[in-house]
């Protein structure tokens, strides 16, 4: 029995004094205290007066990350049973036991994947070296950055990095032979389930939080390039994820609160964009395993492999998802679409309340790699919280995930050319398709930005003075603009970064290079070339140093500008129909002959927007001139100051224009002027450059811009604005916004004003505005085999021309689309318009002269016309509106006739001056044709007139002070004589005498077998005033005959006497 000495002895493994009594009461109230704290939200909420809502709030979050959690821990316990015994789990997936195609390792599935077991054995090996190695890397590098980075940050520390005893496995490897002899590629499946745990803790805010195990499934390509002959045989080794790979992380201590669901997905999304800006493509990851390895921007980001034009038709039997009263009611979605390929998202517009709704979107994406890429649709219906997913489709399958519903896509294959030999034929396809939200591309632009040296040291507010900068470079095109990452403290940085651009019309764009420091304040240098230079270049490429700038004197930068023509190799794409309902013709809609049934009455007129024709504006700007310009031709090392050959580069609304080069000035005169026609979009400006013109590299000017939309409320401006990013310089402009008006009895002043303000090397200016409201036809003729078309239409006046969207099988189209063209000479010109079929087989056309629309009322037609070569029914529908461009600022007004009953005034010396047409061309003399005499200067032009048998010439002669020249616009004739029996071909011939010599002769174009020609062109004569009035002004209409024939004679004359008339006045006389 036991002894005295042991009636004190302890139960072995308690402390003194505790027994096993007092053990269990310690767990009591461990788990009555975990009832309190579990409690105190509901007395904190008590206590507060709050609602019974926010207990309940918070219930349901608490019950959400349980169920998360637990879901996490399932999923981890799953995987690892996997990987630890993986043969006995594909033995009894193949048996059907146990698990699905998709949780099975990718060299089941794939016959051409191969299992890695020896490399896994070497990663099982490698694994705690590798933790070894993690745990220096965070405790020694990352917390000592993270501290730095912030002083509430201060007590930061990592208290446990264990990378565990899982290590990352390789399911299979797939080799890709015969893509490039260069190279080798392969494409890792790896699965990493790993029981990782990482703590963090910050002691200043006693916050504790980790990771405690994780999941990450991907495919990672791996490309061994370059190939040398010397060892290690490759020259770099370049990783990246061809998809955004799958991530699952357990969070540990406060970050807890991300696995309540919302939160969870959010968290695990900001970690997988950070992952994906890192290292799935387009970026890459490189690590050479050779010195001096040349061309490392190109290993980081190699020229695209080609480009995929992806057209988003249509979707069709979507589900609904707005559902009302719990369900009862079925409503309709309001689907958009999102599109894939890797990075690169696009997201369409939202159809409201459609399950068949029709996008008509265009998008072009960059293919890196190819095999590995996908295309990757899916459809939402838009909701105010949270979307409802509908399916999604890979290429041209009907969408998966949802049950039902079906996608049609138009895939085209652009192929990238190292020649320019197809650009037109490019952009003349391009020029017919009507796509959205932007134009198609012509071709890519791939910038390697390598280097710069001697960049000026920077001197701004926030840098000290000889202080070294922190340079970065901003790239744009157009709108489309692109940073560079930031080198610190240099003057020299090099940046190896690439960069890609897509250009519409690559002959008239620019890349602007901007070197900035890393403050944003200053200017370290700029630079602009024109891409035209790349389109002659061998290869389509320029690979050297570019001189920056408003930089220091040997401030350059070193870059590879590389084009590529996007060339579409067929003439039809495959172009797969939509999948069909049972018993319906493959992809036809069921039409109805002869019959309405069932069928919505044809609207008798087109149903625009209340605004159409009146949303659009014109804006007419005049570059006049400029002054005291930088001197940019210096010589001798700029120890003689020569002067500049400027010219101006205007741009506004998606529309570029280039003026004249100015030899030799530093004051130049332009005097050009352009018309664009704009919408009332937020944001656009009018933007001027000048430059001076070089042999080898233009300089820039100056720039500035004037906000469109004070144009807009101004109407007008005229104003010297000072030029920015130089020194010295201003420029003089006039913008004008014209509003058509809908009145055809301004027509013939709009004319000549125009006329009068047209300068010599500008085209003619618009006198009207077409506005076209495409509404829908009618009974288009159908395709071989009876199938409807898929119509489109073409519209044009003169050289303009637009295309709509494409209807998609129906004889019955509807396209609500509207256009807008500039009209030179309404009387003379007309609207053609053209419906084909989506192969290019014609289905009906139209011409419809302008004549009709100036005789309307309101200049306006609306109604159902007509089409020629088609069917016997087939007809447009139609709203054609044209308005008249009237300039309150031409500065050219012409002169009022007067009245009846008004006394004319007379000309100076009280006699009226005569005008004498006569075949012999002397002045006064009388042939023996009939003379025609015609007073000069205060008849009314709109009065009966006294006509001799050669007709009648109608001119404008007047002196333009402003610019001191003699100014005379050839208007028209009217019955004049012909000859012979042949209808002449006339034109004017100017000269002014006493000198007869081809300095001061002019001349006309010709007109065409008629005898009321009308030529409306303006001749300048560049005289002082008082020259100018001591010259005789002669006009010969003659006839335009060929040299073997001998008929030689004018068909009249006209001599005036300047002296005799008053030059300040302008007024066209016939």
């Amino acid at each position: 029995g036991p002894g005295p000495g042991d009636a004190g002895a302890q139960p072995h493994g308690l402390g003194p004094g505790i027994g096993p009594g007092s053990g269990e009461a310690l767990a009591a109230l461990a788990a009555f205290g975990k009832l309190l704290l579990s409690l105190a939200p509901v007395y904190v909420a008590g206590r507060l007066g709050l609602s019974l809502g926010f207990v309940l709030l918070g219930l349901a979050l608490y019950a959400g990350w349980r169920a998360a959690r637990r879901a996490k821990e399932r999923s981890l316990r799953a995987a690892r049973r996997l990987l630890q015994d993986e043969e006995r789990h594909v033995s009894a997936a193949a048996a059907g036991l146990c698990l699905s195609a998709r949780e099975l390792p990718a060299w089941v599935s794939f016959p051409d994947v191969e299992k890695a077991e020896w490399l896994n054995k070497i990663l099982a090996q490698a694994w705690p070296f590798f933790g070894q190695y993690m745990e220096k890397l965070l405790v020694e590098n990352i917390a000592p950055m993270i501290r730095a980075s912030n002083t509430h940050l201060q007590t930061f520390a990592f208290t446990k990095v264990d990378m565990g005893e899982k290590p990352l496995r390789v399911m299979g490897v797939n080799v890709h032979t015969g893509q490039n002899k260069k190279q080798i590629l392969l494409d890792l499946t790896i699965s990493y389930v790993g029981d990782v745990h990482i703590d963090v803790e910050v002691k200043k805010f006693f916050c504790k939080a980790g990771v405690k195990g994780m999941q990450l499934h991907g495919v990672l390509r791996v490309i061994l390039e370059p190939l040398i002959g010397d060892m290690p045989i490759v020259g770099a080794l370049t990783m990246f994820f061809i998809r955004r790979p799958t991530l699952d992380i357990n969070w540990t201590g406060m970050t807890n609160l991300l696995d309540i669901p919302g939160l969870s997905s959010l968290s695990d999304s900001m970690i997988m964009d950070s992952i994906a800006a890192f290292l799935v493509l387009p970026n890459r990851l490189l690590v050479p395993l050779v010195p001096n390895l040349h061309d490392v921007a190109q290993l980081r980001s190699p020229l695209p492999r080609g480009i995929v034009r992806v057209h988003l038709r249509e979707a069709r039997d979507l589900q609904s998802k707005d559902k009302y009263v719990k369900g009862l009611i079925e409503g309709k979605s309001d689907p958009y679409a999102l599109v894939r390929v890797g990075t690169q998202v696009f997201t369409s517009q939202v159809i409201d309340e459609s399950l068949n709704p029709a996008w008509n979107e265009t998008y072009e994406f960059v293919v890196h790699e190819v095999p590995g890429q996908e295309l990757e649709v899916e459809v939402f219906d838009k909701d105010p919280d949270q979307d409802d997913f509908l399916g999604s489709a890979s290429g041209w399958f009907p969408l998966q995930d949802s049950g039902r519903g079906q996608l049609h896509l138009r895939l085209e294959w652009l192929t990238l050319l190292s020649d320019a030999s197809k650009l037109e034929q490019v952009l003349q396809r391009n020029r017919g398709i009507s796509s959205k939200p932007e134009a198609p591309s012509a071709a890519i632009l791939v910038v390697y930005l390598d280097r710069a040296q001697e960049l000026p040291v920077s001197i701004g507010a926030l840098k000290k003075p000889g202080k070294e900068p922190n340079p970065m470079v901003q790239l744009s095109v157009q709108d489309v603009t692109r940073e560079s990452r930031v080198v610190y403290n240099t003057s020299s940085p090099v940046w190896d970064d690439a960069f890609r651009f897509f250009l519409q019309d690559p002959a008239n764009q620019d890349i602007d290079i901007q070197v900035k420091d890393d403050t944003r304040q200053t200017s370290l240098g700029s630079l602009s070339v024109r891409l035209s230079r790349l389109l002659s270049a061998e290869d389509l490429t320029l690979d050297q140093w570019f001189q920056l700038e408003n930089s220091g004197p040997g401030s350059r930068i070193y870059m590879k500008l590389v084009m590529r023509i996007l060339f579409l190799d067929a003439p039809e794409v495959c172009n797969t129909p939509q999948p069909c309902a049972p018993g319906q013709l493959d992809g036809e809609t069921s039409t109805f002959a002869g019959s309405s049934v069932d069928m919505p009455p044809r609207p008798s007129r087109a149903s625009p927007d209340a605004q159409f024709g009146t949303e659009v504006h014109v804006i007419r700007i005049h570059l006049l001139e400029a002054e005291n310009l930088i001197a940019k031709d210096n010589f001798m090392g700029g120890m003689i100051r020569g002067k500049s050959d400027p010219y101006a580069k205007v741009r506004l609304g998606g529309q570029s224009f280039r003026s004249h080069v100015v030899k030799e000035e530093l004051s130049p005169r332009w005097n050009e002027v352009y018309e664009v026609v704009v919408n009332e979009i937020p944001g656009q400006e009018v933007e001027f450059e000048i430059y001076d013109k070089d042999i080898d590299k233009d300089d820039f000017l100056g720039r500035c811009k004037i906000a469109l939309k004070r144009v807009l409320s101004s109407r007008f401006i005229d104003e010297w604005l000072p030029l920015e990013d130089v020194k010295s310089g201003r420029l003089h402009v006039r913008l004008e916004c014209l509003a058509p008006t809908p009145n055809s009895a301004e027509l013939e002043q709009v004319l000549m004003v125009n006329s009068l303000t047209q300068t010599q090397r500008s085209a003619e200016l618009s006198s009207a505005l077409l506005s076209v409201f495409l509404d829908r036809a009618a009974d288009l003729p159908l395709r071989k085999g009876s199938k409807p078309p898929c119509p489109y239409v073409s519209l044009s006046v003169r050289n303009v021309s637009y295309k709509s969207k494409t209807a998609t099988s129906t004889s019955e189209p509807i396209w609500d689309e509207g256009f807008s063209f500039l009209v030179k000479r309404p009387h003379v010109e007309s609207l053609e318009l053209q419906v084909k079929d989506e192969g290019g087989q014609g289905l009906g056309s139209l011409s419809l002269p302008l004549t009709q629309l100036l005789a309307a009322e309101t200049l306006t037609l609306d109604r159902w016309f007509p089409l020629s070569r088609a069917g016997p029914g087939s007809q447009v529908l139609l709203r054609v509106q044209l308005g008249i461009l009237v300039s309150q600022h031409s500065g050219a007004e012409p002169r009022s006739a007067p009245s009846a009953g008004e006394e004319a005034e007379s000309p100076p010396g009280g006699s009226e001056p005569e005008l004498y047409v006569g075949e012999d061309g002397e002045p006064g003399a009388a042939g023996p044709a009939q003379e025609l005499r015609q007073r000069l200067t205060h008849v009314d032009s709109n009065s009966e007139l006294v006509e001799g048998p050669l007709g009648q010439l109608q001119l404008t002669v007047w002196y333009h002070m402003d610019e001191r020249k003699l100014v005379v616009i050839v208007h028209s004739c009217r019955k004049l004589r012909a000859s012979s029996k042949d209808i002449p071909d006339p034109y004017v011939s100017l000269i002014l005498l006493p000198d007869k010599n081809r300095v001061t002769k002019r001349k006309t174009t010709v007109r065409k077998r008629t005898l009321n020609p009308e030529f409306n062109e303006r001749f300048e004569w560049e005289l002082p005033p008082e020259e100018a009035t001591r010259r005789r002004l002669e006009a010969c209409v003659k006839n335009s005959v060929s040299f073997m024939s001998r008929e030689k004679e004018p068909l009249g004359k006209v001599h005036l006497d300047l002296s005799q008339m008053d030059l300040a006045q302008v007024k066209a006389q016939w």
